[in-house]
């Protein structure tokens, strides 16, 4: 497929980067003379200095002939005309447009990105994905990682296994045994840099993460395998009144009643708006820095601690001094991951929300057609979690596991059978209709689509 990419920070190379590794053909435009060297250096894709809205940039990088473009810039106003330009002009035919601005976003103005308006296919909110990663990983207390699947009756869970963990020095493959004999698929683990399949011959150690898949019925047996029983936080502190603070803190007074949250804003004028948006959430404005803000708060007495402001060192300074004063659980917006993931265990962070890997989650979504439901990309872009539903012409159906002889690098989780979740072995059939949970190294993604006769389909 041939692919625009507009814009070429973080979330920019990092598409251009999963894509261009299943052998699409991709272009990157950016204004940044560094940023189109870098990934030119770095990359297999090509990579041009321009304004992505330009008819004549994209005349010049020939979006006529081009199957999709993405536009992810730093401005929301040069996502929305690259994706007018490349309808109107070049007639190209899926686009995709990082939007931030909530003003863009009211449902009220949906209509406005209707093809014969504002022909935006499919648009991404940052923001608001963040936001609703951190409520999944509020539901599973313990989890660095949780992804529901199939309207939430499955969950592929990730955690950090600590000393305490039982299973440290266990081998992987015995973990999986024991973990299928209670309802759970344990799918692999992330080690460092370093995607490792659960069947390998290796032992679990500490601080690597596991991944596995369950009905959500099971998550609180699972957990507690994994020596995690932590309750569900019912005194919640939000750090930040952005859009994800406001919008975590509306969707708790919307949906979790009994929660106290209170909400830390260092802005005035901010922190005066939120007030008026909230009804039952404590405003306080102040530096989230400050003990005396923090005692205000009484972030002694909170369950978890949520700091998601615009600025990477308040966030991890504001978490590691509420767990300093008697926090139990933090949970990290770390917007420039590359810097400081290597920190984040070793500083007593429980949870650090990339929002890079989100945003890709969420564009690869939407590339991923056919039959592809849902998508998420893990442990930094090396694997991808893929729910697939099996069609009546597709060659999986009729077939056991066992027939289908997954290669190394693919392994099919939980099965979504109506109303029944099925841990699968190599003697389940594949019926019409299931909705398949499948984790894949992100190289053997074209193998998927081979595998399960999934067309990735552009619209």
């Amino acid at each position: 497929m041939r692919i625009i990419v507009c814009g070429a920070g973080q979330v920019g190379t990092s598409i251009a980067r999963q894509l261009s590794m299943e052998d699409n053909d991709i272009t990157v435009i950016d204004q940044s003379p560094e940023l189109i060297s870098k990934i030119s250096n770095t990359l297999d894709v090509k990579a041009r200095v321009g304004f992505a809205s330009h008819p004549t940039m994209l005349e010049e990088v020939d979006a006529e002939n081009a199957d999709m473009i993405i536009a992810v810039t730093l401005s929301d106003e040069v996502n929305m005309v690259a994706c007018q330009v490349a309808h109107s002009l070049f007639n190209v035919p899926t686009k995709i447009a990082r939007i931030r601005n909530q003003n863009y976003l009211h449902p009220e103005w949906k209509h406005l990105y209707r093809h014969d308006h504002l022909p935006i296919d499919y648009i991404i909110s940052p923001e608001i994905e963040v936001a609703r990663a951190v409520i999944h990983r509020l539901h599973v207390p313990g989890a660095v990682d949780t992804i529901p699947f199939s309207e939430g009756k499955i969950k592929v869970v990730g955690i950090r296994c600590t000393l305490d963990c039982p299973m440290i020095n266990m081998q992987l493959e015995r973990i999986k045994t024991r973990l299928f004999d209670v309802g759970v698929f344990m799918m692999g683990v992330m080690r460092d840099d370093e995607f490792i399949m659960a069947d390998e011959e290796s032992e679990l150690l500490e601080n690597d993460e596991v991944y596995f898949s369950c009905d959500s019925k099971y998550i609180s047996a699972a957990m507690e395998i994994f020596g995690h029983e932590e309750r569900e936080a019912r005194r919640i502190i939000i750090i930040g009144g952005g859009n994800i603070g406001l919008f975590l803190a509306e969707y708790i007074e919307a949906e979790e009643p009994d929660v106290k949250v209170k909400l830390i804003e260092l802005g005035k004028e901010r922190a005066e708006y939120v007030a008026e948006r909230l009804h039952k959430t404590t405003v306080i404005n102040g530096d989230a820095l400050s003990q005396e803000i923090l005692d205000e708060a009484n972030v002694a007495a909170a369950e978890t601690v949520i700091a998601v402001s615009n600025d990477d060192e308040v966030n991890i300074l504001s978490s590691l001094l509420s767990k300093r004063f008697g926090c139990q659980r933090v949970v990290t917006l770390v917007n420039n991951a590359v810097s400081y993931s290597p920190l984040i265990s070793s500083l007593g962070i429980d949870v650090a929300i990339n929002p890079r890997e989100i945003t890709v989650s969420s564009v690869l979504q939407h590339i991923r057609k056919g039959r592809i439901l849902s998508v998420h990309s893990i442990c930094k872009g090396k694997a991808e979690i893929i729910e697939a539903e099996a069609v009546e012409s597709s060659a999986v159906v009729g077939k056991s596991l066992g027939e289908l002889s997954l290669p190394k690098g693919i392994v099919i989780g939980t099965i979504s059978r109506g109303d029944e979740v099925i841990l699968p072995d190599e003697n389940t059939v594949v019926k019409t209709g299931d909705r398949i949970i499948i984790l894949s190294q992100a190289n053997m993604v074209k193998q998927v689509e081979k595998i399960f006769s999934v067309k990735f389909e552009f619209f």
